[in-house]
């Protein structure tokens, strides 16, 4: 059973950052239904979302990596 909590909803519970959605949203063209849907149905609050998106089949391996590429570069421009 799917639970499918709005995203707004869901970013309110700071369970996934402002840059993080809109990222997601603009650059791998998922929609906040998508983001929702995952967000919502993780087993526990740590799962990773990208691995998430990807089992779920919303992106591919490339796009994974990509998404990778930009968690690692906020962090490293958090903390140099």
């Amino acid at each position: 059973m799917l639970i499918t909590e709005p995203l707004s909803a869901v970013m309110e519970n700071n369970s996934i950052s402002t840059e993080f959605s809109q990222f997601l949203q603009q650059e791998m063209d998922l929609s906040g239904d998508d983001l929702a849907v995952v967000i919502n149905n993780q087993r526990q609050p740590g799962d990773p979302i990208p691995m998430l998106l990807w089992q779920y089949g919303l992106i591919s391996v490339a796009q994974l990596q990509r998404i990778w590429d930009w968690l690692d570069a906020q962090i490293y421009f958090q903390f140099p």
